[in-house]
């Protein structure tokens, strides 16, 4: 079977296009707000374990820095494309101007296979990356962030490889990083934490308890994995998860701390005793009252939505829904929390730890975790405020709100000269 795997800039630039076209934009302000700003490709040189010298491809695209400096993350992948990345950029910006924090979008990219290299290959590999972008970065112009298959220990290796350009310590040059040189308490629950608080948020809404929702999740990661365990302290029946191996299924609910010990002894989800093994394919279409894809893009297509079985989708993961798909679920009354909104919590804590580096001031993990799920609920409030002021579902309610915000921060600049 064919599955319609879009252009993930081509999904942006639609998606933001209908919002331009709501919010009647000038000719002018679209075509400056549908192309990124600044796209920097990167070829450089990495010497191997056995002495070869591989040749690796990176990038770093800024979107629109109008509302602050350039913010996202770095992502280690095969799968990497410049097109990806001008996607995952355009939507920071929106993503930033949602939940109102003084960010433009940004975001960056190396076509590896992190998984077959070394330690050693992956830090020679993140050094000499760090360096060609150095051009880019910096922590008023542009400041990255973890992203697939990089954590703390590579936001450390570009934390210090910039610093040793500088001849000082730069600890707001990115986020993402070690609490010992200059990370935040929260940051790495952050993302899952946010999407909890808008799932409760939408329940709310929806007359849906906790305690009687079966909620299925697509990926097992930092974010997918997290917001499991924190669905599950919360009530609710976690009945269906996924990693890459392929996904679980138990009607009766699955122990997700168990799995999680599961997951780190045994390198994933494969064989877990206390469930049924089902592909990820099947997985999106359990039966379900909640379900969050916290994988990749593309995976709600036109060729599944109508065979989706939920009432509310939380979109933990960016673009995991094409927008054929989007029209069919919008058609069969299926609520969605769109990704720019429900997966921000990991960019407002990022901010929070960009402010305590820059300020050289820390805050307690309880004052991190109550001013996230403050933003969190005010924002998820705003969207659904201009979702319904405008007869519309709640992905158009944050692209009106977030386009307008950047637009008229655009606007306000000017062009230059």
């Amino acid at each position: 079977m064919a599955i319609d795997v879009m252009n993930p800039y081509e999904m942006a630039v639609a998606q933001f296009d209908e919002a331009a076209e709501r919010l009647g934009l000038s000719q002018a302000m679209r075509a400056i707000l549908r192309k990124p700003k600044r796209e920097l490709i990167v070829n450089f040189p990495v010497r191997m374990d056995n002495g070869d010298v591989e040749m690796f491809t990176g990038y770093r695209v800024q979107h629109n820095i109008n509302r602050g400096p350039a913010k996202g993350g770095i992502r280690f992948s095969p799968e990497v494309s410049l097109d990806e990345v001008r996607a995952l950029a355009m939507w920071m910006t929106w993503k930033c101007a949602v939940v109102g924090i003084p960010y433009g979008g940004a975001k960056g990219g190396v076509i590896c296979d992190p998984h077959k290299m070394s330690m050693a290959e992956i830090e020679r590999l993140t050094r000499r990356y760090a360096t060609e972008i150095s051009i880019l970065i910096g922590p008023d112009s542009d400041i990255p962030a973890p992203d697939m298959n990089t954590n703390p220990q590579v936001m450390a290796w570009i934390m210090d490889t910039y610093s040793m350009h500088q001849g000082y310590s730069v600890p707001a040059v990115i986020t993402g990083k070690p609490l010992a040189i200059g990370g935040s308490e929260g940051r790495l629950e952050a993302t899952a934490r946010g999407v909890q608080v808008v799932a409760l948020e939408a329940m709310q809404d929806m007359n849906m308890q906790p305690e009687k929702c079966r909620v299925v999740i697509q990926g097992f990661g930092n974010v997918g994995g997290i917001a499991a365990r924190l669905l599950h302290e919360s009530g609710c029946k976690v009945i269906g998860i996924s990693d890459i191996s392929g996904g679980l299924y138990n009607p009766d609910g699955i122990d997700i701390p168990k799995a999680t010990r599961f997951s780190r002894e045994h390198g994933g989800l494969r064989g877990f005793p206390e469930a049924e093994e089902i592909t990820n394919a099947e997985l999106l279409t359990l039966p379900c009252d909640v379900l969050i894809p916290a994988a990749l893009e593309n995976q709600i297509t036109g060729h599944n939505a109508a065979q989706i079985n939920t009432r509310l989708i939380i979109e933990a993961a960016n673009g995991p829904t094409t927008p054929e798909a989007d029209a069919i679920l919008n058609e069969r009354g299926i609520t969605v929390v769109p990704d720019i909104l429900a997966n921000a919590g990991g960019v407002t804590v990022s901010y929070f730890e960009w402010v305590q580096d820059l300020q050289r001031f820390f805050w307690a993990e309880d004052e991190i975790n109550m001013r996230l799920e403050k933003i969190m609920k005010r924002s998820y409030q705003a969207v659904k405020a201009k979702a319904e002021e405008q007869r519309t579902n709640l992905r158009m309610g944050a692209y009106l709100l977030a386009v307008a915000r950047v637009a008229e921060a655009t606007e306000i600049r000017g062009v230059y000269p």
